[in-house]
C-alpha cells in the first residue's frame, strides 16, 4: 500500500505544483510551511505552469496543517472563506467564519463535505492565537 503525503490530499487544480514538488522530492509538510516568498518566485519562474497564486495556498494550506492540525480540505475551505493565515484566523470570530462559510456554500449551491462545527471553529481560533 503506498503512503499518502500532504501533496495527495490537495485538490487536482492543484496538479501542477504538485508535479513539480514530487520531481523535486519536497513533499515534506515542514518543507512546504517553510518555503519563503523568494522560494515561491524561484519556483514559478522555473515551472510556469504553477502559478503563484496556487502556490501560496499550498504553503498556508502548510501552515495551517502543521501549526493548527487543519486538514488540507478544511485549510482550503478556509482560504476560500478568506481566512489566508494564522493572524487573520486568530482575528476571527466563530460566529464570523460560520457565517463565512454558510455563505460559501449557498453561493457553490453546495454543502461542504468536511463535518465543521462551532466547537471546532472555537478550538482553531484559540489555537491560532496561542500561536500569535
Amino acid at each position: 500500500m503506498e503512503s499518502k503525503t500532504f501533496l495527495d490530499s490537495l485538490p487536482t487544480n492543484f496538479r501542477h505544483e504538485k508535479s513539480f514538488f514530487n520531481k523535486k522530492n519536497l513533499f515534506e509538510l515542514e518543507k512546504l510551511s517553510n518555503l519563503s516568498d523568494l522560494d515561491i518566485n524561484e519556483i514559478q519562474t522555473k515551472s510556469p505552469l504553477c502559478s503563484l497564486n496556487n502556490l501560496k495556498k499550498i504553503r498556508a494550506i502548510a501552515i495551517f496543517k502543521k501549526e493548527i492540525a487543519i486538514s488540507p480540505p478544511e485549510a482550503y475551505l478556509l482560504l476560500h472563506c478568506g481566512i489566508g493565515s494564522i493572524k487573520s484566523l486568530s482575528l476571527s470570530t466563530p460566529y464570523e467564519l460560520e457565517r463565512k462559510i454558510g455563505r460559501l456554500e449557498r453561493s457553490l449551491r453546495v454543502k461542504v463535505g468536511t463535518e465543521i462545527t462551532f466547537s471546532l471553529l472555537k478550538k482553531w481560533i484559540i489555537k491560532a492565537k496561542q500561536i500569535n
